[in-house]
């Protein structure tokens, strides 16, 4: 089954202000008729790229059986993660990078690999801000989950 996932993470007065995170998926079914399903949460407390992989998360989690993906994102930070191979360097010294530094968010780190885990995935970057319908959706998504009155506890924060 073909899935394409669209995500946006939010954060007002990043790192310690609310955020959201909005996530788009559509799958057209063999009729060829389109589904689309959105999904959103917002946060007391988060950072910007936290909401960015729990907007990844929420759209792989929603799935109920191992699909062909394509996840458009417009951070680099998680799309770079995976196409420039980041995260295996990162598994293999320990969740560690660089300098000997810890790699931030490893709790949504190793749940987006589980979520993962079943499917084929193949993530691209997309400019945010620049007029793509999906992206900009999935941006309204995450800022009125950040604005909305049932803000959930980050408890990586």
């Amino acid at each position: 089954m073909k899935v394409t996932i669209y995500t946006d993470g939010a954060a007002r007065g990043n790192p310690d202000g609310p955020g959201g995170f909005g996530t788009v998926i559509h799958y057209v079914d063999p009729a060829g008729k389109l589904h689309t399903k959105e999904i959103s949460g917002g946060y007391k407390r988060t950072t910007n790229n936290r909401m960015e992989l729990m907007a990844a998360i929420a759209g792989l989690e929603a799935l109920n059986r191992p699909c062909e993906i394509e996840l458009y994102s417009d951070s680099q930070y998680l799309v770079n993660a995976f196409n420039q191979h980041w995260i295996e360097g990162w598994i293999k010294k320990g969740w560690k990078r660089g300098k000997n530094e810890e790699v931030k968010n490893v709790d949504l780190w190793k749940r987006l690999l589980a979520a993962k885990e079943p499917h084929q995935i193949s993530f691209f970057w997309v400019k945010g801000h620049n007029g793509h319908p999906e992206n900009e959706r999935c941006d309204f998504l995450a800022t009125s989950a950040a604005d909305g009155d049932e803000l959930m506890v980050d408890p990586g924060v």
